[in-house]
């Protein structure tokens, strides 16, 4: 399940750079919105996902609700999973 987590994480961080960083640019800047929409529902989608799965590993490895809330709080920063990945998941692994 970590390594499933984990995988999801970095999915999620892109989702969230290409969201922020390239379809929201092209969305209001050159009047494209169509990757925006898709790519807001492939990161929508992997948010939902990965808070879930933050749920279960927290409650599967006895983490407490502490790191599951640093947890979610990464998902909302640029880079935030990518942070987690490298501070908290790499080493249980």
């Amino acid at each position: 399940m970590l390594k499933t987590f984990r995988i999801t994480a970095i999915l999620e961080g892109i989702s969230y750079l290409l969201l922020f960083g390239i379809t929201m640019p092209l969305k209001y800047l050159a009047t494209m919105p169509e990757p925006n929409i898709i790519v807001g529902y492939i990161h929508g989608f992997l948010f939902m996902v990965f808070v879930a799965l933050a749920a279960i590993v927290c409650y599967e490895r006895k983490w407490g609700l502490k790191r599951f809330i640093i947890f979610f709080i990464a998902a909302l920063l640029p880079f935030g999973t990518f942070y987690i990945d490298k501070k908290y998941l790499r080493k249980e692994v």
